[in-house]
């Protein structure tokens, strides 16, 4: 029991700080829940599947081969996985009414990436213990975080911009970016002292979306 409190606090904690930064116009919580549970489960299902179209196809096998770990960080992990999260937020969240001002796009997002790392950190942590329960929490966790707030904060430009497409998509690449370099620095912890780059990544997304929240509550429409 206290494993899986261990696991799922950091989400929550996120998950409220993110609701009260959306000061001007709060969402149903019935689409927040609706997009939490999407993200633990339906995109957990998408990325499973793709997963397994990649290692047929794809095997990336050498584990000490920074190409193939740049392949595996990038596209296997942080394309499939922003990918999962980027189809629910496009065609769940975007087209409902209550997503009437830009910082929606990031409350949504985050919904959605912390539904799938609660998925992913109760694994993990019922499997590691409690150790790497606090390590990912103030690793995995929040940078999961910070890829849905890059992703959404696009996401909420382009839903009310002719420009949809290609904002949308500039959302998907900056948390492929992001998430791309966090686990590519990890996976080649062969390289010594080479994981740092996983922290500079973090923080640097940690800045960007501290930056993104605060741009998106000046353009709210419901601000004046």
């Amino acid at each position: 029991m206290k494993l899986l409190l261990l696991a799922i606090a950091p989400i929550f904690i996120i998950i409220f700080y993110i609701y009260l930064m959306d000061k001007y116009d709060k969402e149903p919580k019935r689409l927040l829940l609706a997009s939490f549970l999407l993200g633990a489960v339906g995109s957990i299902i998408i990325t499973l599947v793709i997963y397994l179209g990649f290692d047929m196809i794809l095997p990336l096998k050498d584990k000490f081969s920074v190409p193939q770990q740049f392949i595996k960080a990038f596209i296997v992990v942080a394309l499939t996985e922003e990918f999962s999260k980027y189809i629910i937020v496009r065609f769940f969240a975007q087209p409902k009414q209550a997503f009437d001002e830009p910082y929606d796009g990031i409350m949504y997002a985050v919904m959605v990436s912390m539904g799938f790392a609660a998925t992913e950190n109760v694994i993990y942590v019922l499997e590691g213990g409690y150790v790497t329960g606090f390590l990912r929490a103030f690793t995995a966790v929040p940078a999961h975080a910070t890829f849905g707030i890059l992703m959404g904060y696009f996401m909420g430009k382009a839903k009310f911009s002719k420009n949809r497409i290609q904002l949308n998509l500039m959302g998907l690449l900056l948390a492929v970016i992001f998430h791309g370099f966090y686990d590519f620095f990890l996976f080649i912890d062969f390289i010594p002292g080479i994981w740092i780059g996983a922290f500079v990544s973090l923080i640097l997304g940690i800045i960007l979306s501290r930056k993104a929240i605060k741009i998106h509550q000046e353009n709210s429409h419901f601000k004046n």
